[in-house]
């Protein structure tokens, strides 16, 4: 059996894991992932009751009970690559054994939803819209790292992305990813879209955005509007989902991302004021995870 070494898994002296500070027994099978640490605080404030909470840098968690579901809160910052650093602690948390650094021989499923904002990119899919990731299109290349991603990924929807994008950025190859698809029939209704995501590796330039510097392909945005595959159209960018849904499928986890559309980058208008529409999508995932 291998032991994973000091180098590999990072538990700090109290025994918590190096990132999130969290010990193995204070995290909830169930979680909302959020990338605001602030925005823990928010959804923590409807628990019934408060088990612990913790916070290192823009990792903040909380758990706690919610009309008698055991949930736990916690933030990941923006970005996949602090989708990677959560995800792996977390798993370890419940499916490594911290004294003996082996993994466990019974394995736990965590089921991880995303609560976070999105920039709209369809007029069907207006400011104020609630759209889960049904599949993720990653531009970051985080799922390239670990072996076997080709199982998780469609090639299929890759490779017809790559010839109606007419993709010009050749260092980077998207990957195309699904989340849980029980997970999204759980949490979705008539009042949440099904989309398909893209998940950018940067705020300005991957998504689109030209300030002083250049865009490689200023076509890019106009292209992926007019995508379609098989019916499916791009609705929206965010920046962690693909990495989450990839990942958290490779682990055996169930995971998806559901988002409030805050700015509308077809007919460029721009909610700054999106924290009203937050809560209820809050209460939804609340209720039904």
């Amino acid at each position: 059996m291998r032991v994973i070494p000091p180098s590999e898994l990072i538990i700090n002296a109290d025994g918590s894991v190096f990132h999130l500070h969290l010990k193995p027994g204070q995290l909830s099978d169930k979680i909302i992932l959020v990338g605001d640490p602030e925005r823990v605080s928010s959804v923590a404030s409807r628990f019934d009751s408060i088990e612990c909470e913790v916070s290192n840098r823009e990792f903040h968690s909380i758990t706690g009970s919610f009309q008698g579901k055991r949930i736990s809160v916690v933030s990941h910052g923006i970005g996949t690559d602090n989708i990677d650093i959560v995800l792996n602690e977390l798993d370890a948390l419940v499916n490594i054994d911290f004294t003996s650094r082996t993994v466990k021989e019974i394995f736990t499923q965590l089921t991880l939803v995303r609560i976070g904002t999105s920039g709209g990119l369809q007029h069907f899919v207006p400011v104020g819209t609630y759209v889960a990731a049904e599949r993720s299109i990653g531009f970051d290349g985080v799922l390239y790292f670990y072996a076997n991603n080709k199982n998780t990924r469609d090639v299929a929807f890759e490779e017809e992305l790559l010839r109606q994008l007419d993709w010009k950025i050749s260092e980077i190859r998207p990957y195309v990813v699904a989340a849980d698809k029980s997970l999204i029939e759980q949490i979705t209704s008539n009042d949440i879209l099904k989309g398909v995501t893209i998940a950018a590796n940067g705020f300005y330039g991957p998504q689109g955005r030209e300030l002083r510097l250049p865009l490689a392909d200023p076509e890019l945005n106009k292209k992926i509007e007019l995508f379609n595959y098989n019916g499916a159209q791009i609705t929206n960018f965010e920046m962690e989902s693909s990495s989450l849904a990839g990942l958290s499928a490779m682990m055996g986890h169930r995971a998806m991302t559901v988002c409030c559309i805050i700015a509308g980058r077809v007919d460029k208008k721009m909610n700054t004021d999106y924290k009203e529409s937050l809560p209820i999508l809050i209460d939804k995932v609340l209720n039904r995870i």
